[in-house]
This record gives C-alpha cells, structure tokens and sequence, in this order.
C-alpha cells in the first residue's frame, strides 16, 4: 500500500464502525467478568456467554467493515451511510441480548410475554435491516475497481460469503413447533435447544445445529481477505491468485451448504453420516484437484 493510499484509508476511517468495535471490545471484557462472577445458567449456559459471544463477533464484523471501506478506491456516501445503519442496528441487538441475558431471559425466540415478544420481533426486524444494509456494501465493493485484483477478490468474495451466512440462519425462525410454550424458533434440530453442546459455541452435540453454517458464513468475511493478503506474498501472478481465490469461496460455500444440510437432518456437526462425509469429500477433492492445476499452470507460466 501507498503512502497516499494510507493517507486516503486513515482519512476515510468510519468513525461509527469503529467506536462500535471499540464499544463491543469493552462489553465482551465486561460479559468476561459476568462469567467469571456470575453463576446463573440459561438452557444449560451461563447468561453472560451469548451477549460475550455476540460483542466479540460484533466487534470484529465492524472492524472489518471499516477496513474495507477505508481501502475503496473511491468514497461511498452509500457505503457510508449503510455502515452507519449497520452499527445503529447492531447496537439495537446486542443491547437487547445484553438485556435478555441479565434478566435471565432469552433473547432469540422468546414470545413468552409481551414485552419478551415485542423484544423479539425488534431483534428480527434488525437483523432483516443489517442484512440490507451489509448487501447495499456489497454491491458498492463490487461496482468499485480496486488496483489490486486480488485484494478485490478477497474483499468481493468476502462480502458474498456473509451474505450467505445471513441465509443460513433463514431456517432458524422458521421452525413454530419447537414444543416449548412461548419460543418460535431454535438453533437446533431434532433436540431442544439448550442440550449438551461443544465448548463455548454451545453447538449441539446430539442433534443438528443451524449455528454452524450461520457462523462459518460471516467469518468468510475476514477468511478471504486474509487469504487474499497471504496470496499476495507468494510468487504466483494476480490470475493465478485470484483463481484460487475463486476456487477457495466456491468451497466455502459448499462448506456453508453442507453443515447447513446436515444439520437440518438433525444430525450433530461431529457424527457426520456417509451422506455428508460424501459431500465433503467431494468438495476436498474438487478443491484440491483445482488448486493443484491452478498451481501447476503457475510453474509451467
């Protein structure tokens, strides 16, 4: 990067998205202390660790939100004003989580009362709006030329792939029959949520969890720039970069499809049956066997 183009990134920093990083840093260290102080447990988790969870995830989204707009060539009053949408609504559900988890009340499905119910349905309505806002920055990276191709790949693709892990969560509110008065929805299948799951994610260890493509989705977000960073200190040509980037997203995406897939089969991330061992094996191969050729053509160039 330029001197000139360091200059132009530090001058177009978004403030928002950063104090909104700055913000969730600050109550992640706060939700820490709640579960090391605070022993109240809510289906079978502390209350402190979804909103921890949550301020973590929130503040490295923003951060990576406002790199990406600091490195677009050009300024985005669209981009801009999306992003700031973005924080306003990002606070909007971390402050009700925050809420929710100090009551000792759930957060995500909970029509049990009015106001649980009210709380909710503004969570929902949120997301929806996040999700709008994060496509608006999308498609403003997507029609921007950013001179290093490569970059603009990772960036692009990034983007796309949290679009997808947006989607990935559809399933989560469409479930009504969960058997629970007063919850319409569930991350998990099969099981009621809140059974045994893994460490700190709390994903299901005895039937499907929605969490898992949901989750792997949005980090496709900073996985792909990252890649595309380290592709950049190879000696392979910006084609060859970016096909693998290129080859990278698409098995990205078959990964979000296939944990998506078989948790809507009910079936726990770690007891894959031969069905999802097939599609994935598919995807490893197709993918190495794409990468190696990419590779080769490089050497033979």
């Amino acid at each position: 990067m330029t001197t000139t183009t360091a200059r132009t990134g530090r001058q177009r920093r978004h403030r928002p998205l950063l104090t909104l990083t700055a913000a969730m840093a600050v109550l992640a260290l706060v939700t820490a202390a709640g579960l090391a102080v605070d022993d109240r447990t809510l289906l079978g988790a502390n209350v402190w660790l979804k909103p921890f969870k949550f301020a973590v995830s929130f503040a490295v989204y923003g951060f990576t939100l406002a790199w990406i707009l600091s490195v677009l060539p050009r300024r985005s009053r669209l981009a801009e004003w999306s992003s700031t949408v973005i924080v306003a609504v990002s606070v909007v559900e971390v402050a009700i989580i925050t809420f929710q988890a100090a009551r000792g009340h759930r957060s995500h499905y909970n029509d049990t009362t009015p106001f649980d119910s009210r709380l909710w349905s503004i969570m929902g309505a949120s997301i929806m709006v996040l999700f709008v806002a994060h496509l608006v920055v999308a498609v403003v990276a997507l029609r921007q030329r950013l001179p290093d191709r490569v970059a603009a790949y990772g960036i692009r693709l990034g983007l796309l792939l949290a679009l997808l892990g947006f989607l990935a969560a559809i399933p989560m509110v469409m479930s009504t029959d969960t058997g629970i008065d007063g919850i319409s929805g569930a991350h998990a299948v099969g099981v009621p949520d809140g059974g045994p799951g893994l460490p700190l994610t709390g994903w299901s260890t005895t039937g499907g969890d929605l969490r898992v493509g949901h989750f792997i989705g949005m980090h496709g977000l900073q996985a792909l720039p990252l890649l595309a960073f380290l592709l950049t200190r190879t000696r392979l040509g910006t084609s060859q970069s970016t096909r693998l980037l290129l080859t990278a997203a698409s098995a990205y995406a078959a990964t979000v499809a296939i944990v998506t897939w078989q948790a809507l089969r009910g079936q726990p991330l770690l007891a894959p049956d031969a069905a999802t061992l097939a599609a994935a094996g598919a995807v490893v191969v197709a993918t190495l066997i794409a990468g190696t050729l990419i590779v080769r053509s490089a050497r033979v160039g």
